[in-house]
């Protein structure tokens, strides 16, 4: 090994807390879950670190609005490091400010780095805090656009379907093809779960539980069911501390228990969703991110002992595990994913850090970690293995948007003033509660390449039938679009 070891970044020390309290309103909040994990990790790493970080980074949570970790945070930890801001969370941020301090360390611009986050989403709900200071809700519909507050894609739980119907029909799969592969990544992660120390749900689920809707497992948006979406109804910390090999060594943490950073990979759609190329392939974002992180680093998929592939949603690693090549009958999950293994909002990718430092450390060699963010927005993979990096590695800017941007084709301009014959691009049913559908949404092309948004609305029952059934693929099918009080409706064409 010929780089400086005070250049080297490595893992030390990782923790994470689920908080179940017999009186849910009792429960931490995410302060309190930041903390327990923080000082858990610098308890794994030998208890000699947190009193020496200088350089701290804080998922930014939301359950408990009124607290800000990047000041009561340090307080709480005793320390005044620098702080790393970040203002919304999104999925990919552990692993953003992972390559942070990675890069950090090898310019010699920090010592030890903590990154923690935490949401006690559970006991802000049990207290009532949906709002204002302390509140815990998304702001989508605040800044959704015009004609997404329109047609009700609002959410993320509306677009990932988009992603799951228009790429189910580009790979060639039947309706009950792309369910089967669902049930199966995601019984292979339920598997996974039961076995994780870290994780919220440890029940492992067959493939058939996973896919048949039932009272338990309810339809949410058209493919999915509540057992394929992310849960976010947790009270869930995680943090891990990283510093140079040289640190590491003059504080005495021997050698397997170093887990090494090597180069990450990022690149980013536009905040707009509708704002997207096409839908039935992987965004150029997200291809380019997991492409790059494998050739800056010189390795294939078969090189890698474990993946953790972002799982808010099945299209996730069903797209990001063909960019890869990574075979859909092994796990995409080290920690359990976003459904069993938890949904902390922004910060699941920081248990699945400490899930992946814990599996190398046990076996194998090296490991991939992919977050997701926004609506299939932001995307940041990294390499972390039991081998040091070579130099070359060392520092290496993660930063590849140019690259994306430059990879996509014309966008098309979206609308839904247009009448008549179009061909269908993608579309979901959203259901409510008792899983009855709400609506369908319908996102067309029409002659002249307009992207056309349209809806359906519940009591059109052949048409949500025909959306839902698997008898026909309504992708690439004929519809028709017609105004109907100041909203435009989709049909299939006659």
């Amino acid at each position: 090994m010929n780089a400086d070891p005070a250049r080297i970044p490595v893992i030390v020390g990782v923790g994470q807390v689920n908080d179940r309290p017999v009186a849910e309103r009792e429960g931490m909040d995410s302060i309190d879950l930041m903390v327990t994990a923080a000082r858990a990790a610098d308890e794994d790493a030998g208890g000699r670190f947190i009193a020496m970080c200088d350089w701290l980074a804080c998922v930014p949570q939301i359950s408990f609005r009124a607290l800000n970790p990047e000041t009561l945070l340090p307080k709480a930890l005793g320390i005044s490091p620098h702080i790393d801001h970040v203002e919304i969370p999104s999925g990919d941020t552990p692993i953003r400010h992972l390559n942070e301090a990675a890069n950090l360390i090898a310019r010699r611009e920090a010592r030890i780095c903590l990154i923690a986050g935490g949401e006690a989403v559970r006991t802000s709900s049990r207290r009532n805090q949906t709002s204002g200071p302390g509140g815990g809700t998304f702001q989508a519909a605040r800044t959704a656009s015009e004609i997404r507050r329109r047609y009700g894609l609002i959410h993320p739980v509306d677009i990932y379907p988009l992603y799951e119907n228009a790429t189910r029909a580009a790979w060639d799969q039947t309706l009950a093809e792309g369910q089967a592969e669902t049930g199966l990544i995601w019984s292979l992660m339920s598997k996974v779960a039961a076995e994780s120390e870290g994780a919220w749900i440890t029940s492992a689920k067959t493939p058939a539980e996973i896919v048949e809707p039932s009272v338990e497992n309810r339809l949410i948006a058209f493919p999915y069911n509540k057992l394929m979406v992310a849960n976010s109804s947790v009270n869930q910390g995680a943090a891990f501390i990283v510093c140079s090999l040289a640190t590491a060594r003059a504080q005495g943490v021997p050698d397997d228990r170093l887990v090494y950073v090597w180069a990450g990979a990022s690149a980013h759609e536009s905040e707009e969703p509708l704002e997207r190329v096409a839908w039935n392939r992987a965004p150029d974002g997200m291809r380019v991110a997991l492409e790059r992180v494998l050739q800056v680093n010189g390795i294939n998929a078969g090189d890698l002992s474990y993946v953790e592939l972002y799982s808010c949603f099945p299209c996730v690693p069903k797209m990001s595990r063909r960019v890869l090549g990574w075979p859909a009958e092994k796990p995409a999950t080290v920690h359990g994913g976003l459904t069993f293994g938890g949904g902390p909002i922004g910060n699941y990718m920081s248990h699945a850090v400490v899930a992946m430092v814990q599996a190398l450390r046990r076996e194998g060699r090296t490991g991939l970690l992919f977050g997701n963010g926004g609506h299939c927005t932001h995307n940041h993979a990294i390499v972390i293995s039991r081998a040091p990096p070579s130099e070359e590695l060392l520092g290496k800017d993660y930063h590849y948007q140019a690259e994306a941007d430059a990879a996509r084709g014309a966008l098309p301009s979206i609308g839904d003033d247009y009448e008549g014959l179009v061909t269908v691009e993608t579309y979901t049913v959203s259901y409510d509660r008792s899983g009855n559908p709400s609506y369908g949404v319908v996102i067309s092309l029409a002659p002249d390449g307009t992207r056309v948004v349209a809806k359906v609305d519940p009591e059109d029952v052949a048409t949500i039938a025909f959306l839902t059934d698997g008898n026909v693929e309504p992708v690439a099918s004929p519809g028709v679009t017609k105004k109907e009080g100041g909203t435009l409706h989709w049909r299939p064409a006659p």
